[in-house]
This record gives C-alpha cells, sequence and structure tokens, in this order.
C-alpha cells in the first residue's frame, strides 16, 4: 500500500524529471550560439544515449517474454520510433532556431489535447464537454502567446511555431499508437527500442546530409550534446517512468503543468528571454486547460 511519504516522493522526482526534460531546449538554444545546425545537435544527443539505450535494451531482452509479439508488433515500434524520437525531435530542435525556448514549450505543451483528438479521430474515442472547453482554452492561450510574438519578431514565429506544433502532433501519434504495444514489449523494453530506432533514423539522416564528419564541432558543442543527451533525456526519462509508477498517470499530468514555467525561468536565466504580459497570460491560460484535461482524465479513469 502507497503511504504519504512514497506519495510525495513521487511528486518530487516527477518535477525534478519535468525540469530537466524542461532545461532541453534552453540547451539546445545555447548550442545554436556556436553556429550548429539542428540535425548535428540532434545528432549529438542521439550519439551520446545510444549507449544508454542499447544497454537497456539488452537488460530487458527477456521482459513479458511470456507474452506472443509478431512481426508487425516490432514494424510498428519502428514506425513510432520514427515518428516519437526522430520526427517529433527534430522538428523541435528546427522550430527552436526561428522561436524562444519558453515559447516552444508552451506551444508543446498542447500534446495531451492532440492525444484526445486523436484518439477521437482513429480510435474513436468520446470527446466529453469538459475536454473540449479545455482544448479550446488551450488553443486560445496559444493563439494569444503566439500573436504577440508574431507581433514582436516578425513572420519567422510562425515558421518556427509551424515545426514545434508539428512536433506536438508526431509526439502524440506516438503516444497513442505506444499504448497498446507496451503492454506487449513492457515500458523500459518498449522505450529502449523506440529510441534505438530514433538514434539510427538520426543517424542516417545526418550522413544523407553531410560527410559524418564527427569531429568539426566545438568543445561547447559537445559539452552540450552529452549534457542534453543525459540530463535532458537519460535521466529525466526514467523519473518520469518512476514517477508515474508511483502517483499515477492522471497525478502525474498534473504535475507536468511545470514543464512551460520551468522552461520560462530557466530561458530568463541562461539566455536572457522575457515573455511579455500578454504571453505569460497566454501561458498560463494553456496549462490551465491542460490541468482542466488532466483532472477529467482523472475521474474517468477510476
Amino acid at each position: 500500500m502507497q503511504t504519504t511519504k512514497q506519495f510525495w516522493y513521487g511528486i518530487v522526482i516527477g518535477v525534478l524529471g519535468i525540469i530537466l526534460f524542461s532545461s532541453k531546449a534552453v540547451m539546445v538554444k545555447l548550442a545554436y550560439n556556436y553556429k550548429v545546425d539542428a540535425i548535428s545537435i540532434l545528432l549529438l544527443r542521439m550519439l551520446f544515449s545510444f549507449p544508454f539505450y542499447a544497454i537497456i535494451a539488452y537488460s530487458y531482452r527477456n521482459q513479458n517474454k511470456d507474452v506472443e509479439i509478431k512481426n508487425r508488433d516490432y514494424a510498428w515500434v519502428v514506425f513510432f520510433g520514427l515518428m516519437g524520437y526522430y520526427l517529433a525531435s527534430y522538428f523541435d530542435f528546427v522550430g527552436l532556431t526561428y522561436i524562444k525556448a519558453s515559447l516552444e514549450r508552451i506551444i508543446l505543451f498542447l500534446y495531451p489535447t492532440v492525444v484526445i483528438l486523436l484518439n477521437r479521430f482513429f480510435l474513436k474515442q468520446p470527446i466529453t464537454n469538459i475536454q473540449a472547453r479545455a482544448i479550446g482554452l488551450t488553443y486560445l492561450g496559444i493563439v494569444v502567446a503566439f500573436y504577440d510574438e508574431v507581433a514582436i519578431s516578425g513572420s519567422e514565429a510562425y515558421l518556427g511555431g509551424f515545426f514545434i506544433l508539428l512536433s506536438a502532433i508526431t509526439y502524440a501519434s506516438y503516444l497513442v499508437g505506444s499504448g497498446w504495444l507496451i503492454p506487449k514489449f513492457g515500458v523500459m523494453k518498449f522505450t529502449a527500442y523506440a529510441m534505438i530506432v530514433s538514434c539510427v533514423c538520426v543517424f542516417i539522416h545526418y550522413s544523407i546530409i553531410y560527410d559524418t564528419d564527427l569531429f568539426d564541432f566545438t568543445r561547447e558543442v559537445y559539452v552540450l550534446g552529452f549534457l542534453i543527451a543525459v540530463f535532458a533525456t537519460v535521466i529525466p526519462s526514467f523519473l518520469v517512468s518512476a514517477s508515474i509508477k508511483m502517483i499515477s498517470s492522471s497525478n502525474f499530468a498534473i504535475v507536468a503543468g511545470i514543464g512551460p514555467i520551468s522552461t520560462i525561468v530557466l530561458a530568463a536565466i541562461f539566455l536572457n528571454e522575457r515573455l511579455t504580459l500578454l504571453q505569460l497570460f497566454g501561458a498560463l491560460v494553456v496549462v490551465f486547460g491542460i490541468l482542466l484535461v488532466s483532472k477529467n482524465k482523472g475521474k474517468t479513469d477510476k
């Protein structure tokens, strides 16, 4: 039986995981100061992450061995690995070349509402009234924050916002599709396999565009690539998994509301980014809308 102490411990490690995940956008923006492009910093992220996930895949190779896994299941793992951690990450990194890290996190935070919409269109799951209101609220918040950013940064903000929205959609599709694969493979095994697929996709992408010279970056870029891989990818992925196990996915969804706020704070400290009052208002509207979705999900899950 779960104790109050264990519950609050789950909250703490969940918050830590979200903050570490939120630091990714800030470190990517810092890397761009050294004249590195999106696919190059994504390559370093995957290159440093790959050994960790390869070890995990090997360690958990016998997990759920009693469950029958068909060839088409492995094909779906490849597909969702491509969607969730290759395309979603690539779109995210490209979008960050055009917009602020704080605004990126606000737009990316739409993915829970995208999950609901995808479930409605492809899995025929109904959308409740409160979910519909929450979705409308979150997109209103994005419009408010984004409109003000366009007035400040110009038309490039449209392009950056478009790529971040693509990232949210592809990541949401990964979450929807992986829901029925995780029980077959197990969380650790499925995540490791999907990450390995995404790493290979990034390696192929980079080798097609460049001549695979991995020793031409500055020292700062390698350091940031390592930090993104370990502290903004591998470690938080385990912290989040542990938190969900301890406090439930519904409670964690509420904890995740700290994501945009933590990115705004980190971007202000390390990038000297400032959101206008209108953008802050839009961010709070988005967070409130996601909390409505999470609260309603918690009720329907019971």
